[in-house]
């Protein structure tokens, strides 16, 4: 992999925000989940879907803290226009949990 220079790393902008809305996105061509995240006054409301759909529901998804890329371009994902890039690593099976805070941190907070 190549490196990368601190300035290149803080071009990406990586806020911690509140699943306030989710809800099942049974269009998408693998087994996904749309979710509205707050961001907090700053950044505001955002969409996104992720394939998270083998540890999470909907249900479990809101009130969760996430980590995401806000400083991507949207990006159509079938009829869903996606606004961040949620952010979560890979278990065993290869399945996506998600990455978050080990505690309540204030919305919109900038990873450093």
């Amino acid at each position: 992999m190549a490196e990368i220079t601190f300035d290149d790393f803080l071009k990406v902008d990586i806020r911690v925000g509140k699943v306030v809305k989710a809800e099942p996105y049974p269009e998408a061509r693998k087994p996904a989940i749309k979710m509205w995240i707050d961001f907090g006054d700053e950044i505001g409301e955002k969409k996104t879907s992720a394939q998270v759909t083998a540890h999470y529901t909907p249900e479990t998804l809101v009130g969760k803290q996430v980590l995401a890329v806000v400083n991507f371009p949207p990006r159509q994902i079938g009829k869903f226009m996606s606004e961040v890039l949620v952010l979560g690593l890979p278990d065993e099976a290869g399945e996506i949990r998600l990455i978050g805070p080990d505690g309540p941190v204030p919305l919109g907070g900038r990873m450093h």
